[in-house]
């Protein structure tokens, strides 16, 4: 069998932190079980955070009206970015798996790491009109949030004082990840690793490595399949009328964003769900 590779993009300042730990056992283990592993440590890198011009090199199509996406397409094409981002690039086209180590910050992902989704997911590299969710470039690809939380598990459940874990990773699972087309495995949550003592810690980073053993074996999360839409301009990328008219039963939306109005599948986002009522 060919050798399997593991890009970790870990977004932590502190190599004292539970997330260096947690990234220091993702690369044992899949080191261990023969993966070739790459970490982009970004806060060591340095890595430029916000998208700008300087992004290009050569001239720009458009100087008067810059706009970022529609410039970073073109110098996509004509090999015209700069060498960070092309770096990147180039360890994406190589994984078979993503691992994004992250503390929350915010609802989300730490300002260095949205950096990275903004200049390194690229219009052409990483989608095109034609090329998105089920049907994405990196549909040969799998990829895991991985990361920790301030808040006890408690306080992210849908009667929680924070509200559902899953709304707030909508956009990051969906949004962004399944838009690229990779397969979205259930996250790794820490919860409240802060606040936990250190034999809690252990365990939690011991539960982690058990994962990390099957993990390409694991069943992505479900999201909406393309074929339920009309993916025209005519139809305004919308639910087919047939398929709305045959959910109306349904206590359930589809997915967290395709909710139609209806209480939210529940671990839409947290848990693979099971096929064939098993």
């Amino acid at each position: 069998m060919a050798q399997k590779t593991a890009l970790i993009v870990y977004a932590h300042q502190s190599p004292a932190s539970f997330n260096a730990a947690a990234r220091d056992v993702a690369v044992q283990e899949l080191t261990e079980q023969g993966y070739k592993v790459i970490v982009s440590d970004l806060y060591a890198m340095n890595f430029t955070a916000i998208a700008t011009q300087d992004d290009i090199i050569g001239d720009l199509k458009k100087p008067e009206h810059f706009r970022y996406g529609e410039e970073s397409m073109h110098a996509w094409k004509e090999g015209r970015l700069r060498d960070d981002i092309v770096a990147e690039q180039r360890k994406i086209k190589e994984a078979d798996l993503v691992i994004f180590q992250f503390p929350m910050y915010w609802f989300s992902v730490p300002a260095i790491l949205k950096g990275w989704i903004d200049r390194v997911l690229t219009h052409g590299f990483a989608y095109s009109l034609d090329k998105l969710y089920d049907n994405g470039i990196f549909t040969d690809k799998k990829a895991i949030l991985s990361f920790t939380t301030g808040a006890m598990h408690t306080m992210f459940q849908p009667d929680g004082v924070h509200g559902d874990i899953n709304i707030p990773l909508w956009p990051l699972q969906s949004g962004i990840l399944r838009f690229c087309g990779f397969q979205v495995l259930a996250p790794q949550i820490f919860w409240s690793v802060a606040h936990c003592p250190p034999s809690v810690r252990t365990t939690m980073l011991e539960g982690w490595r058990a994962r990390l053993k099957g993990v390409l074996a694991e069943k992505p999360l479900t999201f909406a399949p393309s074929e339920l839409f009309d993916l025209s301009f005519q139809g305004g990328f919308m639910l087919k009328p047939k398929v709305r008219e045959e959910l109306k039963l349904q206590p359930y939306g589809i997915t967290v964003g395709h909710h139609l109005g209806k209480a939210l599948p529940p671990d839409n986002q947290t848990k693979a769900q099971p096929t064939d009522g098993k």
